[in-house]
């Protein structure tokens, strides 16, 4: 009889062990906020239990080995021997955390231990074999550092302008040892001439080993201005490393270093690439597939036998047809969506943490946690609302002596909110405490020339001004704030989900951030667009308003641009058939339609042929049928068979820039 595969388990064995963590944090946090319930005790060592079980059946010892002491220390809270403490808390959410880690490693065939495991397993060790009081320097064990560290950097194309140049990071770490270049190479999607490289483009990755006795956090502040402008990965570095040979699509460059012994490593997906599906929603699509099957069967009947007679029959069955599609249609999507809850509970531990660090006290309350959205934006949408939970707590909440000088409680309150309105979800983030400080932003907007001096700004003005690039109002840069990084992302990364952004504050009182996002990103609401013999969808969730344009409306400048007047100020034209190359386009302006759009706070205007109607469109993607067009974020077919393409507004917008001299 031939061995059983247990690696075909694996992916099971990290999906469980994650949810396992879950438990065990949030009952952590349940007994250091005062809760005495026994039961909260029994959950942690039930999970810790079931992650050791499976770590020692599928071969992960150094995961079994940990957990088999936390165990063992949990074994003893349980049964009474050693009292619940503010100090065990904090080792055991560490544990969490270093767990999490190790699965990480695990499901991606790197070296599981490390030396930060294996020091926090020494303390869970001492302390479990009767040694008294903590290791001296606690907060040493926190900070991950290594003689040597694996750097994979990939800039994002847009790198360049923001402001970053990747030689002046590699200077920087060069100040923390010796730098390596194992490997540069052309990222995915770069074009294959050199004549068609854009240089205002960054097309490059690199792989580095940084030789010498550095921190993690060393090297993450050399990155920090890099947030949303890149991919990376950091990692210890490994003795024995592989060598790993430069893909054939990724050609050296000619002052890259020879290739030196590194080893590829994949980063884990804490969301993983599967989806638990409830039985109700399964059998709701089994009964509509049940339906439609009659309805195909009743129309291949009238098709086999028409005549006029049965015309009527013939249009009743499309209504059915149309029906049971599109009820089949909502099933198929219901099997995608998922709770918010699974994004909101995390900010528990996020809110914990930063109590700590600011010395400020919080109540969390979480609404809607069983709000569904599409699992797409689901795992987008977290990084964004950590970005505005960390902002209302270092920034929105005073400290309790303040407070208390203002005449409120000394806990600030923080709410997340999450609904359904229309056809989005709208998930609002919410604090009560000094709200937007309008005289530090008009101050620092016209210290950075973005708005005159004297010029009167109303409430909803002085609060876009925080989602410029680079804004802050911080007297200096921390590890949470203060390096202007942070708003702008979250309007940028929420844009991409097809969402918008917007905040309302009262001084004194509080803020109010509201994020709209739509259901999902598998089917949008747009209008389709004429332009020339081609057919343009543009997202209604972009669109301003569209409008004819007479001829004293219309002012030409220097270089080819084409300026329009609306609403009291002038916006830039960009000529759709001069960004897609579309030919037998209208060409004159005034015989054409104007559609206004709005992205990242700068309004433009769309020249078009014609509109043709509103409709929903089911994207699809275009990179995973043909390659990456600028300006296009996929395709769709319409009802007479035709394709249309869904123009991507930010980068119609870059297009247009650079070839509106054409």
């Amino acid at each position: 009889m031939s061995a059983v595969d247990l690696t075909q388990f694996h992916k099971t064995f990290f999906e469980e062990s994650r949810e396992g963590l879950d438990a065990m944090e949030a009952a952590l946090l349940a007994l250091d906020s005062g809760s005495t319930d026994p039961e909260l005790v029994h959950t942690i060592f039930r999970a810790a239990h079931s992650i050791k079980g499976g770590a020692a059946t599928f071969g992960f010892a150094d995961v079994a080995a940990f957990t088999h002491v936390a165990e063992s220390l949990l074994e003893e809270v349980r049964s009474g021997r050693r009292a619940v403490a503010g100090e065990l808390i904090d080792l055991l959410l560490r544990s969490v955390d270093c767990l999490r880690l190790m699965l990480d490693r695990s499901g991606s065939g790197q070296s599981v231990a490390d030396t930060e495991s294996e020091a926090l397993r020494g303390e869970l060790t001492r302390l479990v074999s009767g040694e008294t009081g903590m290791p001296a320097a606690v907060a040493a064990s926190r900070v991950a550092t290594a003689s040597g560290w694996q750097v994979r950097f990939i800039a994002l194309p847009h790198l360049l302008q923001t402001g970053n140049d990747p030689l002046r990071l590699f200077r920087e770490l060069q100040q923390l040892g010796r730098l390596e270049v194992v490997r540069a190479f052309l990222v995915d999607g770069a074009p294959a001439q050199l004549a068609a490289l854009d240089p205002a483009l960054c097309y490059l990755g690199w792989e580095l080993r940084l030789h010498g006795a550095s921190t993690r956090a060393d090297i993450d502040a050399v990155f920090d201005w890099l947030d949303g402008d890149c991919e990376l990965d950091i990692g210890p570095l490994e003795d024995d490393a592989e060598v790993a040979a430069p893909l054939p699509d990724e050609p050296m460059l000619a002052n890259a270093t020879a290739p030196q012994p590194v080893r590829e490593t994949a980063t884990a997906s804490s969301e993983g690439s599967s989806i638990r599906v409830g039985i109700d929603k399964v059998d709701a699509l089994i009964n509509m597939m049940g339906e439609l099957v009659i309805t195909q069967s009743m129309l291949s009947d009238i098709g086999e036998k028409f005549e006029m007679s049965q015309l009527e029959r013939l249009r009743d069955g499309l209504v059915q047809l149309e029906r049971n599609t599109r009820e089949l249609q909502e099933s198929v999507m219901r099997i995608r969506m998922l709770p918010i809850g699974s994004v909101f509970n995390r900010f528990p531990r996020l809110v914990r943490d930063l109590e700590r660090k600011l010395d400020k006290q919080v109540r969390l309350e979480l609404l809607g946690e069983h709000t569904e959205l599409d699992k797409t934006v689901l795992e987008k949408i977290g990084d964004p609302l950590v970005h505005l939970v960390r902002n209302a707590i270092d920034h929105g909440l005073e400290s309790p002596a303040r407070r208390k000088a203002a005449g409120k409680s000394e806990v600030g309150t923080l709410k997340l909110h999450a609904y359904h309105e229309g056809g989005n979800i709208v998930v609002q983030i919410s604090d009560d405490g000094a709200g937007l400080n309008h005289a530090a932003i008009v101050a620092k907007a016209q210290q950075r020339g973005l708005i005159g001096a004297g010029q009167q700004l109303s409430d909803a003005e002085v609060a876009e001004l925080i989602f410029q690039p680079g804004f802050s109002t911080a007297a200096k840069a921390t590890d949470l704030s203060g390096r202007g990084v942070g708003m702008d992302v979250v309007r940028r990364n929420v844009r991409d989900l097809g969402g918008s952004v917007g905040v309302h504050s009262v001084t004194g009182k509080g803020s109010t951030f509201t994020i709209a996002l739509p259901l999902t990103l598998a089917i949008i609401d747009g209008l389709v667009t004429a332009v020339g013999s081609e057919r343009y969808i543009v997202p209604l969730i972009s669109i301003v308003e569209s409008l004819r344009l007479r001829p004293e409306m219309v002012r030409r400048i220097a270089g080819g641009g084409e300026l329009f007047h609306f609403r009291d100020e002038y916006l830039p034209i960009m000529r759709l058939h001069h960004a897609f190359a579309c030919a037998d386009a209208v060409t004159d302006i005034e015989r054409g339609i104007v559609v206004v759009v709005e992205e990242d706070g700068r309004r433009v205007g769309l020249l078009v042929d014609d509109l043709l109607g509103q409709q929903q469109a089911v994207v699809k993607s275009l990179e995973a049928h043909y390659r990456r067009v600028q300006g296009i974020s996929g395709a769709t077919i319409l009802s007479d068979g035709s394709v249309a393409l869904i123009v991507d507004v930010s980068g119609v917008v870059r297009l247009g820039q650079r070839s509106k001299a054409a």
